[in-house]
């Protein structure tokens, strides 16, 4: 069952002027791993951490160095979580997620597709006195 979308697009120019103006900000957003790369690698990745937060619904509990977005072999982009965003995702009743990185021109995108049982799955086995699913707090 897919759990959630969410996309997001950056402006590379717009990007590189941020990222020189507040050369800290690197450090903040990305993972050691990812910090040596092209400005326009850079901003793919942080469009798809902002896509995975809409991805997910819920953007409490996030930090941007436990979404770490890797390659394989073959340049296919996914996610490495760790921390509370792992916890986060798995929360939401999230196992699978699926990414997509693009580049044409200026612009940088990111499309995440979320899978699993999801939050109402994975509670409608319980049945409160009304027959509704209970929530996470046991309410009808």
């Amino acid at each position: 069952m897919i759990v959630g979308v969410g996309v997001d697009i950056v402006d590379v120019p717009r990007f590189r002027r941020v990222l020189q103006r507040t050369p800290a900000l690197k450090e903040r957003l990305f993972a050691l791993s990812e910090r040596d790369l092209s400005v326009r690698s850079l901003a793919a990745r942080f469009a798809a951490k902002e896509a995975l937060v809409k991805a997910v619904g819920d953007s409490t509990g996030f930090r941007w160095h436990d979404v770490e977005v890797v390659s394989n072999e073959h340049g296919r982009p996914s996610f490495l979580l760790a921390g509370q965003a792992a916890e986060k995702v798995a929360l939401h009743g999230i196992s699978i997620l699926h990414l997509s990185l693009s580049h044409d021109g200026d612009s940088a995108c990111a499309f995440v597709v979320a899978e699993g049982p999801g939050e109402v799955a994975r509670h409608a086995g319980r049945r409160g006195a009304g027959g509704g699913a209970v929530d996470a707090r046991g309410d009808v």
